[in-house]
């Protein structure tokens, strides 16, 4: 089986197997804007068969596998966005990884990358473990939550422009349903940088007129309604990041943490854990 069938048994699996399918950009769009509710959004963005070249790639891979993988199922779907609910944090990527959230079936979960951005999670307060192993291994999110800006794993980790614009309706719904309670959006890397400025805008965000420049660290003042909202830049934890010394812990780790800071001082209500609360 090159997936795992809607509603059979895998853990945190938000679809049934009635939950609509789209097939086309079209049907995303519509599905999308007819999504009342995050639960309702998640199921449908997690069956999705719009990007005929990502459906192909994502269940070729869950078939052949990697041998470090080679005894598990693989979930072979797209990504849903994942978290909490009312999060005072957002973070987007750009795609999930082929063995890793499709492998996993959970955002950021499974490779070296979300080994790294959980443990800094974890270290800030934000995440209730140090790992994130897979769908079901207790692990949940404090305040914030993960969206991709495509949600299934692209070839080479690069979707075309053709998949991203199909897969921004998702974005822009999840983008919404959240603004009430969000506060920060960390994007995770240059091409999340890019994805996430129209959505917001589409989502209902005041943004400046123009877009700064992508950087690490680099904040941009928005807001929603009459509450402010701050754009954070991060380098993403890639593996060449990681190992060039372009991405340290610490530099993850002052991320979150002034995430944190500007939740509280947007006057949100940001629960005050330390790792030992978490063991």
């Amino acid at each position: 089986m090159s997936r795992v069938p809607p509603g059979t048994g895998w853990p945190d699996d938000p679809a049934r197997p009635d939950t609509p399918v789209a097939h086309d950009p079209l049907e995303v769009a519509a599905l999308a804007a007819g999504s009342e509710t995050l639960a309702e959004l998640t199921a449908r963005q997690s069956v999705c068969r719009a990007c005929p070249r990502l459906v192909e790639w994502r269940e070729s891979v869950a078939d052949v596998k990697r041998r470090a993988f080679a005894e598990e199922t693989y979930w072979g779907r797209p990504i849903a966005g994942w978290g909490d609910d009312r999060p005072h944090t957002l973070i987007v990527g750009l795609a999930p990884a082929a063995h890793g959230g499709n492998r996993t079936g959970r955002i950021f979960t499974g490779d070296r990358s979300g080994d790294w951005l959980f443990a800094s999670l974890y270290r800030t307060g934000l995440a209730v473990q140090e790992t994130s192993v897979r769908a079901g291994d207790g692990q949940r999110l404090v305040g914030a939550r993960m969206m991709a800006a495509v949600r299934c794993a692209p070839p080479a980790n690069k979707p075309t422009p053709e998949e991203r614009d199909s897969c921004f309706p998702w974005l822009t719904r999840e983008l919404a349903l959240v603004a009430e309670s969000t506060r920060v959006v960390v994007a995770l890397g240059g091409f999340a940088w890019q994805a996430v400025w129209p959505a917001l805008r589409a989502a209902g965000y005041a943004l400046p007129p123009r877009r700064p420049p992508f950087g690490h660290g680099v904040e941009v003042p928005l807001s929603y309604g009459k509450a402010p909202v701050t754009l954070l830049g991060c380098y993403h934890p890639s593996q060449q990041n990681t190992f060039t010394g372009r991405v340290t812990a610490p530099m993850l780790d002052a991320v979150f943490a002034r995430a944190v800071e500007l939740a509280t001082a947007a006057g949100q209500d940001v629960p005050a854990h330390t790792a030992d609360d978490r063991l």
